[in-house]
C-alpha cells in the first residue's frame, strides 16, 4: 500500500507539472506578449544583406513582430521572400511602405513598415498569405550604393577618356601660354584698372568753374527767354577723359585724370551757372518745355584739349548759333580761346583748360545777352473797348451749328 501511495504521489506531481506547463504556454500566448499573430510575406527585389530570422519588425517605429523566415523565390532568383509575424490588429494596408534600416551603429537590421491611409486589403499570394512588395533597392546599404556610384563614375570616365585627355592637354597649353605672357597680362589688367578708375585712391576727378569776369546784372528782368540745350560734339570729345593732342591728327587721354562727367554735360551745366551769376536765373534754362516761346543757344564743341606739341597750350573752340523763338538764326559766332600751361602734369593741364574756358564763358554770356536784347519786341495789339450794347468787330458771330439746341420742355 505504501508503494502504491508513493506512485500515486509521483503521478499526481507529474500531472501538475504538465498542467503548469500548459498554463505557462497559455500565459505566454495571451498575457506575456506572444498573443495571436498574423503572417505576411514581403517580397524584396534586391539584396537584403544582414536581415536574419528573428530580426525585428517595426511599424511606425514600434516593434510589432519578428521575421520568421527568409527564402529565395525559385521562380525569380533575384527576389527574396521574407515571412513576418506581427501582432494581430496591426494596420497594414496595400499602401503600407516597406523598408530596411540599421538599428544604430552596431545593431542589427530591422524591417520597417510605415502606415498608409488606404483601406484596401493587401494582395493575397497563391499560398493565401497577404503580400507586401518592397521598392527596388530598398535593401541596399550605403556601402553598396557607394560601390554602384563609383562604378558609374568609372564607366563615365572610361567612355569619355579621349575628350578628357584632350581637355587636360588644352588646359596645359593654356597655362603655358599664361606663364609666357604673364607680363602682358599684368599690363592689360593695369590698363583696365586705370580705365575703370580702380587702384589705390583712383584717378582724380576735375570740374569746370563758372565765369568770374561777367558783365553787371541787368536793371530789370529781360523780356526774352533762353534755352541752353546740351552741346553737340564729336565722339572723341563726348567723354569724361581729359584729352591731349600730341600731333594735329592724334588725340590721347590723360592716364591719371578725368572730368566728373562727360564734357558736353559739364559745359552745359557750367554755362547755366554763369548765366545765373550774371543775373539771368529766371530767363535761362536747359529744358525745352520750361518756356512756351524762347530762343535757343546751340553750341558745337570743336576743340577742347591741350596741345602738347611744343609748349603745352590749352585750346578751346566753340561754334555757336543763336536761334529765335520761331527757329530763325539770329546770329552765329566762333569762339576760340587758348591758355598756356605752367607744367606738364594733369593739374597744370586742367588749370589751363579752366582758364581758357573761363574767358570764353564771359564772352559767350555777354554776346548772347546783347544779341537777345537787340531783338525787337513784338508789339502787343490791344483792341479798343466796344460801345455799350454793341459787339466788337473782332468778335466773330457764333455759327448756327455751334449754338446749343433750345431746351426741350
Amino acid at each position: 500500500m505504501e508503494t502504491r501511495a508513493r506512485y500515486a504521489l509521483i503521478g499526481l506531481f507529474m500531472l501538475l507539472v504538465v498542467l503548469a506547463s500548459f498554463a505557462f504556454v497559455y500565459w505566454l500566448e495571451n498575457k506575456g506578449g506572444f498573443g495571436e499573430r498574423e503572417t505576411y510575406e514581403i517580397r524584396f527585389q534586391s539584396s537584403v544583406s544582414g536581415l536574419l530570422v528573428g530580426s525585428a519588425v517595426l511599424f511606425n517605429g514600434i516593434r510589432v513582430g519578428d521575421v520568421t523566415g527568409i527564402a529565395l523565390n525559385p521562380a525569380e532568383p533575384q527576389e527574396v521572400i521574407a515571412t513576418i509575424a506581427v501582432a494581430k490588429g496591426t494596420p497594414i494596408r496595400d499602401d503600407t511602405q516597406v523598408s530596411i534600416e540599421q538599428q544604430g551603429l552596431t545593431g542589427g537590421i530591422a524591417v520597417t513598415l510605415t502606415g498608409g491611409i488606404s483601406d484596401t486589403p493587401l494582395t493575397v499570394a497563391d499560398d493565401g498569405v497577404p503580400t507586401l512588395i518592397a521598392p527596388p533597392g530598398v535593401g541596399q546599404d550605403w556601402t553598396q550604393s557607394a560601390r554602384d556610384a563609383f562604378q558609374q563614375v568609372d564607366q563615365i570616365l572610361e567612355e569619355n577618356q579621349k575628350p578628357l585627355n584632350e581637355a587636360i592637354n588644352n588646359i596645359e597649353v593654356f597655362t603655358d601660354a599664361l606663364a609666357r605672357n604673364a607680363d602682358k597680362i599684368d599690363g592689360i589688367l593695369s590698363g583696365i584698372e586705370r580705365m575703370t578708375g580702380g587702384g589705390k585712391g583712383g584717378n582724380p576727378l576735375f570740374a569746370l568753374k563758372p565765369a568770374t569776369d561777367l558783365p553787371p546784372p541787368p536793371d530789370q528782368e529781360p523780356v526774352w527767354k533762353l534755352i541752353v540745350p546740351e552741346p553737340t560734339t564729336l565722339l572723341a570729345f563726348n567723354t569724361d577723359k581729359i584729352l591731349t593732342q600730341p600731333a594735329p591728327d592724334e588725340s590721347l587721354p590723360l592716364d591719371n585724370a578725368r572730368w566728373v562727367d562727360s564734357l558736353p554735360i559739364i559745359v552745359q551745366s557750367t554755362l547755366l551757372q554763369s548765366f545765373d551769376s550774371a543775373g539771368y536765373a529766371q530767363s535761362v534754362t536747359r529744358n525745352l518745355g520750361d518756356f512756351p516761346t524762347s530762343s535757343q543757344l546751340q553750341i558745337d564743341i570743336r576743340q577742347f584739349h591741350v596741345v602738347t606739341s611744343g609748349e603745352p597750350t590749352a585750346e578751346i573752340v566753340f561754334q555757336v548759333k543763336l536761334l529765335g523763338p520761331n527757329g530763325e538764326i539770329v546770329d552765329t559766332k566762333e569762339f576760340k580761346t587758348s591758355a598756356p600751361t605752367n607744367g606738364d602734369d594733369a593739374r597744370a593741364y586742367v588749370n589751363a583748360l579752366s582758364a581758357a574756358f573761363d574767358k570764353m564763358e564771359a564772352e559767350l554770356v555777354e554776346w548772347t545777352t546783347a544779341a537777345l536784347d537787340a531783338q525787337p519786341v513784338p508789339p502787343v495789339v490791344v483792341s479798343p473797348p466796344a460801345p455799350p450794347g454793341e459787339m466788337p468787330d473782332e468778335m466773330p458771330m457764333p455759327d448756327a451749328g455751334d449754338m446749343p439746341p433750345p431746351p426741350t420742355p
